[in-house]
């Protein structure tokens, strides 16, 4: 299924352009506070808004408003219809990050490059709209923007800026992140890939190894991998052109039959002595902080995203329990059981969203630590997997039925906990940060 151009006309202005947009023409206005006219008319008293119970709203620019309100519009109104059947068949449409190239999706954040050049908070906003609909968009889109597109604009060349961002921008180049091993997960230090000097070609080098539970890898065309080069032991990024690698060199297997995440396509990446120009290797950068400083970008916007899966679930957890009717013909809602259970969801979905909009914030300001960044990856992926699970019983029986929209996000948040640093691992990053001292392990 593809977009017509007059159905992405609707969903027009791109983000790139939403700042010149004026008061008049934003769709909403930033909440604003109201005094009393007179001293005998008092200020009415607000009504509570479930789905933004401390008003974050009222924490946004105008810029950041209407660039939530596009990608919402176009998350509901174009990928929500396709994901039951994508998820059903395990299948992730590429055209789908062309259509987020069109409207300034991806690399939201980089200045240049076609890209749209916002805040952190309005990225994180499009991540938690993606996300709202599946994990796996997300994950095909952050991967894309946060860990290749982001990881060129630091650490890459002028050439290589010029040459891959505006296309990936587009969604016309497709990108893949290759960092974890199949031999070491948590543990990439001590990965096995290796880039050594070619014994034939002048100006390249040869690069083996395998990588695994990879993103877009099945699809991409310029693959983003880390591997130890061999004249100094230090690893180093290099990117990996599919259309200039001999038969061979190059294979990238799907991993099928997955339990999560089966609306983005993950593989492996395979190579066997594959020719790299030089002129493609990160120049300076060396170690982990290279793969790292990418993870911490995707990272944050998963503290983002997943308090978009959550909402959904509350949200479709409320209707439902509206809707259901049992014991002398009272809808389920009207009973503590569940309202508990809404309640702590909703409380923790508004707090995982404040952090992270605080982080993103300080993010700008260049005042964001990779710890901060570890909180808030943790507990909200912790506490939007807790609440899915929990507020899956809402459904009862029903919630086995994939029509019914939860399972599906309980599966996914079970994936965004472990992958990116498992929860255990970004306690370990916090404890060490707490106390200054390395723990046992």
């Amino acid at each position: 299924m593809q977009l017509e151009a007059t159905e992405l006309n609707m969903l027009r202005p791109l983000l790139r352009n939403v700042a010149k947009q004026s008061v008049a023409t934003a769709a909403r206005p930033v909440a604003s506070r109201g005094f009393a006219t007179s001293a005998s008319a008092p200020a009415p008293t607000p009504a509570f808004n479930w789905e933004d119970p401390l008003n974050a709203r009222n924490l946004l620019t105008e810029e950041e408003i209407s660039i939530s309100e596009t990608a919402e519009a176009y998350c509901q109104e174009r990928i929500l219809p396709r994901v039951l059947q994508a998820y059903r068949d395990e299948n992730y449409d590429r055209q789908i990050l062309e259509e987020m190239g069109e409207l300034g999706l991806l690399g939201a954040t980089i200045q240049g490059y076609d890209c749209a050049g916002v805040s952190s908070v309005a990225s994180g906003l499009i991540t938690k709209a993606v996300e709202r609909v599946d994990s796996g968009y997300r994950s095909a889109m952050s991967v894309q923007s946060a860990l290749v597109m982001g990881g060129i604009e630091e650490f890459g060349t002028q050439e290589q800026k010029d040459k891959f961002l505006p296309k990936m921008a587009k969604g016309k180049l497709l990108g893949a992140f290759g960092l974890t091993e199949p031999n070491h997960g948590s543990d990439p230090g001590s990965m096995e890939a290796i880039a050594k000097p070619h014994p034939t070609k002048k100006g390249y080098l040869s690069l083996s190894g395998s990588k695994t539970w990879i993103t877009n890898s099945p699809i991409a065309d310029v693959l983003l991998v880390w591997a130890k080069y061999q004249e100094t032991g230090k690893i180093r990024g290099f990117l990996v052109e599919r259309s200039e690698c001999p038969p061979g060199t190059l294979e990238t297997p799907a991993i099928k039959d997955k339990n999560g995440l089966r609306a983005s396509l993950t593989g492996m990446i395979h190579l066997d002595e594959c020719p790299i120009p030089e002129a493609n290797m990160f120049p300076d950068v060396e170690g982990l902080t290279g793969p790292f400083t990418c993870l911490n970008g995707a990272r944050y916007g998963i503290a983002w995203g997943v308090m978009g899966a959550l909402e959904d679930c509350i949200a479709r957890s409320r209707t439902y329990a509206l809707e259901r009717k049992q014991f002398k013909g009272n809808p389920i809602a009207k009973y503590q059981l569940v309202q508990k259970k809404l309640a702590d969801a909703t409380t923790d979905a508004t707090y995982g969203t404040l952090a992270a909009l605080q982080v993103g914030r300080l993010k700008d300001q260049g005042k964001a630590t990779p710890e901060m960044i570890s909180m808030i990856k943790r507990q909200n992926c912790d506490r939007a997997l807790s609440n899915a699970r929990t507020l899956q019983e809402v459904f009862g029986g029903n919630a086995v039925s994939d029509e019914y929209g939860i399972g599906r996000h309980v599966a996914n948040l079970f994936v965004t906990q472990t992958y990116e640093g498992q929860s255990d691992i970004h306690s370990l990053i916090l404890g060490r940060a707490i106390t200054g001292l390395q723990a046992f392990v």
